[in-house]
């Protein structure tokens, strides 16, 4: 039987124009071994490449405003929240998804992704603002089989250790017997993208198996159901960070949703890496 041990590796918050790499190799080098998976978040890589948009200067559309003010208020509010079995908390706050930087982020998203991604009550298309400042989102990543490679290259050219290298979206992959499917775009292959919020709903209205998304793998081949398996782990070593959602980042630091600084991040411990490990038992089963 094999056994899968994980180990989140602490680093200071990633900033846009920060040297990852570096950062990266300083935080498993002398723990990473032959082997290993070496599982990095995407929302970190994205921060650091400064591939970041600031909502507050948006102009949104009539379009947007009617998604905030209704769809988000009512539909998920309501009906949507509690056939997804969304948490009382959560609903309330859809309830109270606030109009103005709503309706900023939702024409963020109809033009970066589209109408089905931004129909999504929150990581539409991938675009996520928890673990960021003001009125910051991060975007998806449109070349992480090109970053998975370089960290993968660094890691055998510096520390000479060859290991497996998977960069993870915490956007959920959805399982169907052999069939998996995400409403995010870009996933690693053998994950389909499909629908947007039609994938979401499907989901979880059929309390499908859920695992935060691979987008990458460099190091060699590896399954899509491997890769699913390796960054559930990787997920629940790291925990939630500052909060699921973005709501629950401005709770803990006791201002509202846009009153979080750089400073104020830069102050807690970031788990950006996670290794994971195989431990093969003695009869090699």
């Amino acid at each position: 039987m094999t056994k899968y041990y994980a180990l989140p590796v602490s680093t200071e918050y990633w900033k846009p124009g920060d040297n990852y790499l570096n950062d990266i190799l300083d935080a498993v080098e002398k723990r990473v071994a032959i082997g290993d998976f070496v599982v990095i978040s995407e929302k970190a890589l994205s921060t650091a490449l400064g591939n970041i948009v600031d909502e507050s200067s948006i102009n949104p559309s009539l379009n947007a405003k009617v998604i905030s003010r209704l769809w988000m208020r009512i539909a998920w509010g309501y009906f949507l929240g509690a056939l997804c079995r969304l948490g009382p908390r959560l609903r309330r706050r859809l309830r109270e998804y606030p109009v103005e930087a709503g309706s900023c982020h939702k024409q963020n998203v109809l033009q970066q992704a589209g109408l089905l991604q931004a129909l999504m009550w929150g990581s539409e298309g991938g675009i996520d603002g928890s673990n960021l400042p003001f009125s910051y989102v991060s975007l998806p990543l449109s070349n992480a089989n090109e970053l998975a490679e370089a960290v993968h290259r660094e890691i055998w050219f510096k520390l000479k250790k060859k290991v497996f290298v998977i960069i993870v979206d915490t956007d959920k992959t959805y399982s169907f017997r052999n069939f998996q499917f995400t409403p995010r775009p870009r996933p690693m292959k053998g994950i389909h993208s499909i629908g947007g919020v039609v994938a979401y709903l499907i989901g979880r209205t059929f309390k499908l198996r859920k695992r935060p998304t691979p987008l990458a793998v460099a190091g060699g081949k590896m399954q899509a159901k491997e890769a699913l398996k390796i960054a559930n782990i990787a997920d629940r070593a790291r925990g939630p960070g500052l909060g699921a959602t973005v709501w629950d980042m401005a709770a803990r630091f006791k201002v509202d949703a846009t009153g979080i600084s750089w400073h104020m991040l830069s102050k807690v411990k970031h788990k950006p890496v996670v290794i994971v490990r195989k431990n093969v038992s003695e009869d090699g089963t």
